[in-house]
C-alpha cells in the first residue's frame, strides 16, 4: 500500500492503532478476530515490532510480571516450550510478540517509521484524520489516514529519551555512559568497574547480569525500593502440564497468578506494616549479614506507593552475596574523571556509569488530539472505564496495571473496544463518546495512582479519575473483568449517536468553565 502525501485526500481505513508493541499487536489481533474484514493500520514510530521489548536491549532485560499474565489471553505464552519460564528475557518476549503478529496476520498491517503527531475528529463525517510523519528515500513526508476508530497503544513513556537528572560534574567523567534505553551494542564491561545509578526495576535487573563479567558492580541508590524474590518457574504449571492440555494449563495459571498478584497488592495496601515485614524478611533470609536490609531495602514509603520489584530466584540477592556486586545508599556529591564522589566522602571508582534513573512520560505516543478543531488537553479529561476519555469520541488508550501485568488490563481494554464497535454496528450508530461526569465527582487523582518519580513529574499532564463508577481506575483485575467484559456496553456515561453532526444528533454539547470541559 502506498502512502499518500498531504494535502491529498487521506487514505481510508476502519481503525488506526498507534504503536506495534505488546498493546498494539494485542489490540490488532483482537479486532481482527472479531471483524475479519476490518481495515486496520498499525502506525509504529520505530522500525520493528515489539515496543518496549525491542527498544530495551541492556543486559538482563526481562519481564517484571509473570509471563502467564504478561502473555495474551488469546495466545498464551510458551505453548511450544517444554518448560516455559515464569519470568522471560526481553528477546524471548519480543519473539513472542512477533510470532503472534504473524500468526494472526496483523504483521501486514504495521507501517514502520510512522510517527503520529496529531489526530482530528470531525463530528460531521464521524471520522478521525490521523497525521503521521515518516522519513524515506525522498526525505520526510506527511501521511494522513482517515479512520472510524483510533486506539492509542503506545504506552506512556518516551521511547526517544529517558529521565536523566542533572548530575554535578557529569562533564568531568571520562569513562563510558551506558544508557539502558539506548544500550551501546559494542560495550564490553568485562573486568571493568561499573556503577549503576538507580533502584528501580531496570537497575535491579541489570546488576546481576553485569556482575557476571564485571570486575565490580556498584548499585548506587538514593532511596531504596521494595524487592521481593519469586520462583523463576511455576510449580502449579509444571504439575498441571502432566495431566492437562497446554491451553487449559495456561488459563488456570493465568487466573491463579492474576488473583495472587491482586491479593498481594490488596494485602500490602490494607496492611502495609505487615507487608513491609514480609518483604524485608525475605531479603534478610537471602542476604548475608554484611548487607544491611534496614539501610538498603527499607523504603520511606509504603509497599505499592511505588512498584514492588520482583527478582526471579532472588538473583539480585545472589549477586550482592558474592564478591563482584555491592549496594550503596547515599547521595551524589559530584562526578569525577574516574568515578563518583558521595556526600559521605566515599569515592566509587567507575569505568562505566549506567544511569538507570527512570522514564520520561509521553502520553498517547506524543499525538495531539483535536475534536472539531479544539485541542484536547489530557489533564482536562476524565478516564472512562480505564480506557476511553470524556468528550473524545471513538477513541481509546491502553494503559496497563502498575500493580500487576500490563497485558491483563490491555486485553480487557481491547476487548471492550470490540464490544463498543459491535454496539455501534447493532445500533447503526457512527460514534460513541463518554460524557463528562459531574464536576463534583471528578478527583485530583491522575491516571496512574503511584508515587513513582516519573509519575509525579507528569501528574499534571495526565487524564484524571472520577470518584466512583466507570470513572475510577480501580487497579483491580477482577473488578475490571466485571466492568469491561460483563457490564453492558450501554452502561452509565457512554453515549452513541449518528452523523451528521447537528444540534439534535445526540452528541454532547460542551461548555467551557475555567480549564475544564464540562
Amino acid at each position: 500500500m502506498t502512502d499518500q502525501l498531504a494535502p491529498g485526500p487521506p487514505e481510508g481505513v476502519d481503525v488506526v492503532i498507534v504503536g506495534a508493541g505488546l498493546s498494539g499487536i494485542g489490540a490488532a489481533c483482537q479486532y481482527r478476530q472479531a471483524f475479519p474484514d476490518l481495515a486496520i493500520a498499525v502506525l509504529e514510530e520505530r522500525a520493528a515490532i515489539g515496543g518496549t521489548w525491542d527498544l530495551f536491549r541492556y543486559p538482563g532485560v526481562r519481564s517484571d510480571s509473570d509471563m502467564s499474565t504478561l502473555g495474551y489471553s488469546f495466545r498464551p505464552f510458551g505453548l511450544g516450550l517444554d518448560d516455559p519460564p515464569t519470568i522471560a528475557d526481553g528477546a524471548l518476549i519480543r519473539d513472542y510478540i512477533e510470532q503472534t503478529a504473524r500468526e494472526f496476520g496483523v504483521d501486514r498491517c504495521v507501517r514502520f517509521g510512522h510517527r503520529v503527531v496529531r489526530a482530528d475528529w470531525n463530528w460531521t463525517t464521524a471520522r478521525w484524520t490521523v497525521t503521521a510523519e515518516t522519513t524515506g528515500p525522498d526525505g520526510r513526508r506527511t501521511v494522513r489516514l482517515s479512520a472510524r476508530w483510533l486506539s492509542a497503544c503506545a504506552g506512556y513513556y518516551d521511547t526517544a529519551r529517558g529521565h536523566r537528572p542533572a548530575l554535578p560534574g557529569a562533564d568531568e567523567f571520562t569513562g563510558v555512559w551506558a544508557d539502558p534505553q539506548h544500550w551501546p551494542a559494542d560495550l564490553d564491561w568485562t573486568d571493568r568497574r561499573v556503577v549503576v545509578i538507580g533502584s528501580g526495576a531496570t537497575a535491579i535487573s541489570i546488576v546481576p547480569a553485569l556482575a557476571q563479567r564485571a570486575a565490580r558492580v556498584t548499585m548506587l541508590q538514593r532511596t531504596p525500593s521494595d524487592v521481593l524474590a519469586i520462583p523463576r518457574g511455576d510449580a502449579l504449571s509444571a504439575r498441571l502440564r502432566r495431566v492437562l492440555p497446554p491451553r487449559s494449563v495456561a488459563r488456570v495459571v493465568r487466573g491463579k497468578n492474576a488473583v495472587v498478584a491482586l491479593g498481594f497488592h490488596q494485602f500490602a495496601r490494607r496492611l502495609p506494616t505487615r507487608a513491609r515485614r514480609f518483604i524485608q524478611a525475605g531479603a534478610r533470609r537471602s542476604l548475608p549479614p554484611s548487607v544491611d536490609v534496614d539501610v538498603h531495602f527499607a523504603p520511606p514509603y509504603a509497599p505499592w506507593d511505588q512498584r514492588v520489584c520482583f527478582v526471579p530466584d532472588g538473583d539480585l540477592f545472589q549477586a550482592l552475596s558474592g564478591e563482584r556486586a555491592e549496594i550503596v545508599t547515599d547521595h551524589i556529591d559530584t562526578l569525577t574523571p574516574d568515578g563518583i564522589r558521595l556526600r559521605s566522602g566515599r569515592h566509587l571508582p567507575a569505568d562505566v556509569i549506567v544511569p538507570a534513573t527512570g522514564l520520561q512520560v509521553r502520553l498517547l505516543g506524543g499525538l495531539r488530539l483535536h475534536v472539531d478543531g479544539a485541542l484536547i488537553e489530557p489533564q482536562d479529561t476524565v478516564v472512562y472505564k480505564g480506557t476511553m476519555l470524556s468528550g473524545v469520541p471513538n477513541f481509546n488508550q491502553v494503559v496497563g496495571y502498575p500493580n500487576a501485568s500490563w497485558t491483563l488490563k490491555a486485553d480487557l481494554a481491547s476487548g471492550f473496544v470490540v464490544r463498543v464497535l459491535r454496539e455501534l454496528g447493532k445500533r447503526g450508530a457512527d460514534w460513541a463518546v463518554p460524557d463528562r461526569p459531574d464536576p463534583a465527582d471528578v478527583s485530583d487523582r491522575p491516571l496512574l495512582d503511584l508515587q513513582s518519580g516519573y509519575i509525579r513529574r507528569a501528574a499534571g499532564t495526565m487524564p484524571r479519575q472520577g470518584r466512583r463508577g466507570p470513572w475510577r481506575m480501580h487497579q483491580n483485575w477482577l473488578r475490571d473483568v466485571v466492568l469491561l467484559r460483563w457490564r453492558p456496553v450501554t452502561d452509565t456515561g457512554l453515549r452513541f449517536g449518528r452523523q451528521p453532526g447537528h444540534p439534535n444528533d445526540g452528541r454532547p454539547q460542551h461548555e467551557t468553565t475555567g480549564a475544564l470541559t464540562v
